[in-house]
């Protein structure tokens, strides 16, 4: 179960806008401090996750020499803050997720003449499979593709929305939201893709049925159509074209598995407009032609 928080916006005595969970007024300023505190009943012995939004001046701080229970995530959308781990000091900036483990002795806060805008969720590692949490003190990860930050962002908005919304499952719904974050940054980690290939393959893939222009697909992601071309395949190992065709067969199959769609049907569905180039393209990946794989229901890979 999963209980989250939920933060109000108020003024504070600067007169900028301050984001705090269960703030009453001028009283709620020092509820972060109070309410983080690492006890027996914290946060993450009773599965509660506490989520946030700021906007702090360069007078904001918070100490844990004794760390705390809770994992901590955060992602600055603006300015910059820093965190202060085993004696080093790493910095964060818009676009940036940072991850403290729990136990860690930590100090964190906005950069001197700065300001720190960032959301923020404090959650039990008992929510998330073994793997996924890393081993290191604090991680610091930049993230590059505007398309997945703003999914982070997203996917933080809804853990706070859902529980004022507190509609059903919204316990649920505010895991998923965590849990995605989580695995958007275990799969960046794991694997470092130049972010203007990872928009390339989000662009196929949401115009999957349109026709692919290579100029264009290079101005979207600011490369020359032939350094895109060679980078793409130098990553992927196949070219633009190929990837495309890979993309739309491996639809057409799972059309072909699951719905009642024939084989000039799916072929149209996912953009093929020649119905020869398809079957060629279909064989190649599958070994067989689509109305054999429909009939004899394939059990191919269409990862």
């Amino acid at each position: 179960m999963i209980v989250v928080r939920e933060p109000i916006r108020y003024a504070g005595a600067n007169g900028h806008n301050r984001f705090c969970p269960l703030g009453r007024g001028k009283e709620s300023i020092r509820l972060e401090k109070e309410t983080n505190r690492p006890t027996a009943n914290s946060a993450s012995a009773s599965g509660v996750v506490i989520a946030g939004h700021y906007n702090e001046p360069d007078t904001y701080v918070t100490k844990r020499p004794e760390g705390m229970d809770d994992w901590l995530i955060t992602y600055t959308l603006g300015g910059h803050g820093y965190f202060v781990t085993s004696g080093t000091v790493s910095r964060c900036g818009a676009g940036d997720i940072t991850l403290l483990k729990s136990g860690t002795p930590h100090q964190y806060g906005t950069e001197k003449g700065e300001r720190w805008h960032f959301v923020w969720a404090h959650f039990s590692s008992r929510m998330m499979e073994t793997g996924l949490l890393p081993d290191k003190e604090l991680i610091v990860h930049r993230v590059e593709s505007d398309a997945v930050r703003k999914r982070v962002y997203r996917a933080f908005k809804r853990v706070i929305s859902d529980f004022g919304e507190r509609g059903p499952y919204w316990h649920e719904l505010s895991e998923n939201a965590l849990r995605e974050i989580l695995l958007l940054l275990a799969r960046r980690m794991s694997k470092q893709t130049d972010p203007r290939i990872e928009e390339t393959l989000r662009l196929l893939s949401e115009g999957m049925r349109d026709t692919v222009r290579i100029d264009a697909l290079a101005k979207a992601v600011g490369l020359s159509p032939s350094r895109l071309s060679h980078l793409f395949k130098e990553t992927t190992g196949h070219s633009i074209v190929e990837t495309l065709n890979l993309m739309r067969v491996r639809q057409a199959a799972l059309l072909l598995r699951h719905t009642d769609r024939n084989a000039s049907e799916a072929a149209l569905d996912v953009g093929f407009a020649n119905y020869n180039h398809f079957l060629n393209q279909f064989r190649k990946q599958f070994g067989v032609n689509p109305s054999t794989f429909q009939k004899n229901g394939y059990r191919s890979n269409l990862q």
